[in-house]
């Protein structure tokens, strides 16, 4: 509880910085995987979007149904991490706000 007003805009200015500081944190989220033969390198943000793609000339083995299988498993493990991260910094966001 806040005895006066000007503890409270204290406080309500701590939180607007954390929060800005999460934001900050989860945009700046980057997660790159690449397939166990090397063919697929796909990279997301801390969305799940696929803002980088990187194929090797090991894709020319590949069948279609392989290729396609390669492709959406690395950006799943990639995307799969990101989530992860950014679950991380929200349950010490939320963790370090329920303490307060």
């Amino acid at each position: 509880m806040v005895d006066t007003m000007d503890e409270l805009i204290a406080r309500v200015q701590q939180q607007m910085y954390r929060l800005r500081d999460l934001n900050e944190a989860t945009t700046g989220i980057l997660m790159t995987e690449t397939s166990e033969d090397g063919s697929v390198t796909a990279s997301v943000d801390g969305n799940g979007a696929l803002v980088g793609l990187s194929l090797s000339g090991a894709i020319a083995k590949l069948s279609p149904a392989d290729f396609e299988k390669t492709l959406v498993d690395t950006a799943r493990a990639a995307a799969y991490r990101a989530f992860a991260e950014r679950a991380e910094l929200v349950t010490a966001y939320n963790e370090e706000s329920a303490a307060k």
